[in-house]
């Protein structure tokens, strides 16, 4: 039985909704089917990111850039992908879910092939962008087409279950970009992910199945979406709970973006060995997702949502005790990444349903809105602040703590808010 809930703990609509019957030429597939799918259309992103890493100095080197025109790639590939994850959702939920992820591969697939046979570093970042615009497709319309199909704890526990199958993507990306590095060169990097994306859009183009029907569909209107970005954009709790999974995210995503220059520099370590950071960094997300899928149904998302913050607050409170004192050293300067991954991930499912359900009418185009802030958040940190803070580990340190303060912050003034505005008889949100 579910321990008593407060009023914001669930989501709004307690009726699953019956799956919709695929078209005659998909294949239906089960809940884990489609877990494993949207996982893997998930994957994009970490692969985008994670797998060029240890690849900067050969970049640098083979197309005569300096070190902060390869980082900027990274950079314009993140504002990119916040940019158009504002419209993956709208598009979806106006031309159907399936038509918008379908399209969007074929349009990765194309900036993946010019980012291999880019001969400057100026034309790597126009096919970054191109990268950029059609990788968040998977992620966003993917949290819409689970909130589709299930409602409550079913939906926590298949969110969770693609986090944990996606959690893998993290984990092996810069490793297998480091051998092939090691091997061959940085372009066969981009050349693999092409690989992956024709596959993956063949078996998409085979079982991804549609969750909106025609007659149930948006129009896509300057009107229309003006009214529902504004009615998004002007929710403060949208801004208050979006802001905990995006403030999370822009904690994981610091040392990550750092790892070119904190892991060789700050550790000693090389591009083969990157794995000493992604390893615990994945293995938390992992198993805080496994933990957030046993206990959806369980703990009410609120009680979730704090036994999460008492891991990533334990986790930054150790990382900044331990440089203030001593210097950089392995495994104690990664270690912390285990637990503060750990608890952001048992936070994301719920958090990330609280908001979805401010707006059932129209979750794509909320779940692009909540993509936006979590990119945008991540090119933020990849632009300015890791610039900033990777010359210290310490500095990173207080950095990492400095986002999970902040998240915590946004958590307690939106459980005041939506306390007080129920109590005023206010309707939400």
């Amino acid at each position: 039985m579910l321990p008593p809930s407060e009023p914001d703990d669930l989501p709004k609509d307690p009726v699953t909704p019956v799956p919709l019957p695929p078209p005659h030429k998909i294949a239906m597939l089960s809940a884990g089917g489609l877990a494993t799918l949207l996982a893997m259309l998930s994957m994009l992103g970490p692969f985008s990111i994670d797998a060029y890493l240890p690849a900067f100095p050969q970049i640098r080197a083979d197309l005569a850039a300096t070190p902060l025109e390869v980082q900027q790639t990274l950079t314009a590939y993140m504002l990119a992908f916040a940019g158009m994850s504002l419209w993956h959702g709208a598009l979806s939920d106006a031309f159907g879910r399936r038509n918008v992820v379908l399209t969007a591969l074929v349009v990765f697939a194309i900036g993946t092939f010019g980012c291999a046979a880019a001969s400057s570093v100026h034309y790597l970042w126009v096919f970054r962008i191109m990268q950029g615009v059609s990788a968040g497709a998977g992620v966003v319309v993917g949290r819409a087409i689970i909130r589709d199909l299930y409602s409550d704890a079913a939906a926590a526990r298949l969110l969770s279950m693609v986090t944990m199958i996606f959690s893998i993507a993290p984990a092996i990306a810069p490793v297998l970009g480091g051998w092939i590095v090691t091997f061959f060169d940085w372009r066969a990097i981009f050349l693999a992910l092409c690989i992956y994306t024709v596959g993956l859009g063949w078996f998409s183009w085979k079982h991804l199945p549609e969750t909106v029907p025609k007659e149930k569909r948006q129009p896509f209107n300057p009107r229309f979406l003006a009214q529902s970005y504004g009615a998004i954009f002007g929710s403060f709790l949208f801004h208050m709970k979006s802001g905990v999974v995006a403030l999370n995210f822009a904690g994981l995503f610091l040392y990550i973006a750092s790892a070119p220059v904190m892991l060789p520099e700050h550790l000693g370590l090389g591009p083969s060995q990157f794995a000493w950071l992604f390893v615990p960094t994945v293995s938390g997300i992992f198993l805080g997702a496994l933990a957030a899928n046993r206990m959806a149904g369980k703990l009410t998302f609120a009680r979730q949502i704090r036994v999460g913050f008492f891991f990533m607050l334990g986790a930054v409170t150790f990382n900044v005790v331990y440089h203030s004192f001593l210097p950089p050293a392995l495994p104690w300067s990664v270690l912390h990444m285990f637990f503060f991954t750990f608890g952001s991930s048992i936070i994301a499912p719920g958090a990330t349903l609280m908001a979805l359900d401010l707006f059932p009418h129209i979750r794509g185009t909320v779940a692009s809105c909540q993509s936006f802030m979590t990119t945008l958040a991540g090119a933020i940190v990849a632009g300015v602040v890791s610039p900033m803070l990777s010359h210290s580990v310490l500095s990173l340190a207080l950095g990492q703590a400095g986002f999970t303060l902040l998240s915590i912050a946004l958590w307690a003034t939106a459980r005041r808010y939506r306390r007080g505005q129920i109590r005023e008889g206010k309707q939400l949100p």
